[in-house]
């Protein structure tokens, strides 16, 4: 029997700047399922065609001509999957059994990921569903093991590209963190990995200033100085990568950095074993981030009042922002 979750909330934008409906993307790791058993769960669920792309990743494209990936997160094992095995020769008897060693030590150590195409919002339930069917199946999560360090990861399309809008998105999720991550219940795996690292606290004192107002470059530059990694809570580098390609790859040429209109929010854990848990929980949460980001006179008097507790170390030590965070500054 499917468990009633919360609904999912819309957002204050509804809309891009070419006022076509915005797009989500949803990234899901997990273990407890081969790749041919959530490959084939997702086709029946969206009635689709499997296309294999490799030993390692399988391609399912819906009715709406649009494509959901299953693969294993391990880039190497993903590239040697997608080579043709020679047969008869020394060389590449040696190099199957490499890969079927890196197969076996990955099998309990790295998850498969579900990855969705860009969805318009009024079709998150369907992942809803899945991730319902997937937890059925007996999909496992993050805190299913210790060494499971699982994510569900959000890739919002931005509503448009001025660096007024995505300031304040910066403005508010630095705002919002603290009670993003005691919301978010990291488990202890996640917590010792760096996939999720906090923005240093330099750069949170910079950008929540009351005049931090930088055109586009700056902005860009200001991120790059502090931030010149994927490991965020809150990636922008693939944001940035799209909007400014050439300054973002002046500082990093990590090829793992795909240019896309979205933000990448990495920091909720995958708890797909966890029977009433499911998209809502990142989501409705993220959307706080929308709409402080969205009221721009709440959005300041925030950043106000945020700049004078990180400055004033005995409110840091005697206060609690979350707390403060759920009595003033959440979208009541």
């Amino acid at each position: 029997m499917t468990n009633q979750k919360p609904l999912l909330k819309d957002p204050p934008w509804l809309h891009n700047e070419s006022g076509e409906t915005r797009h989500i993307g949803i990234e899901i790791e997990m273990t407890g399922l081969t790749l041919e058993e959530i490959t084939e769960l997702v086709a029946r669920e969206q009635n689709g065609t499997i296309t294999s792309k490799g030993r390692y990743e399988r391609q399912i494209t819906d009715q709406q001509d649009a494509d959901w990936l299953v693969e294993l997160d391990f880039h190497l094992l993903k590239e040697m999957g997608r080579k043709q095995r020679p047969s008869g020769e020394l060389g590449s008897e040696l190099g199957d059994s490499a890969e079927e060693a890196l197969a076996w030590v990955a099998e309990s150590l790295v998850p498969f990921e579900l990855v969705s195409p860009p969805l318009p919002l009024a079709r998150l339930p369907e992942v809803e569903v899945l991730i319902q069917r997937l937890h059925e199946a007996g999909a496992k999560g993050s805190s299913d093991s210790l060494v499971n360090a699982f994510g569900m990861q959000l890739n919002p399309e931005i509503p448009d590209a001025r660096p007024e809008t995505l300031t304040s998105f910066i403005k508010a999720f630095l705002c919002l963190y603290d009670w993003l991550h005691e919301r978010a219940q990291i488990d202890f795996s996640r917590q010792v990995t760096s996939y999720i690292n906090p923005y240093p606290a330099k750069y949170v004192k910079k950008v929540t200033a009351k005049n931090y107002w930088p055109n586009l470059a700056e902005l860009i530059d200001d991120y790059l100085e502090d931030n010149p990694t994927r490991n965020r809570a809150l990636d922008c580098l693939p944001l940035f990568l799209h909007l400014d390609k050439s300054r973002v790859r002046n500082v990093t040429d990590d090829p793992l950095i795909k240019p896309r209109p979205t933000f990448h929010y990495r920091l909720p854990s995958s708890e797909i074993q966890n029977p009433v848990w499911g998209l809502h929980n990142a989501w409705n949460d993220w959307l706080e981030v929308e709409y402080l980001a969205a009221d721009n006179d709440r959005l300041q008097k925030c950043c106000e009042a945020y700049s004078r507790y990180l400055h004033n170390p005995l409110k840091r030590l005697t206060g609690n922002w979350v707390k403060e965070v759920e009595a003033q500054w959440l979208n009541h």
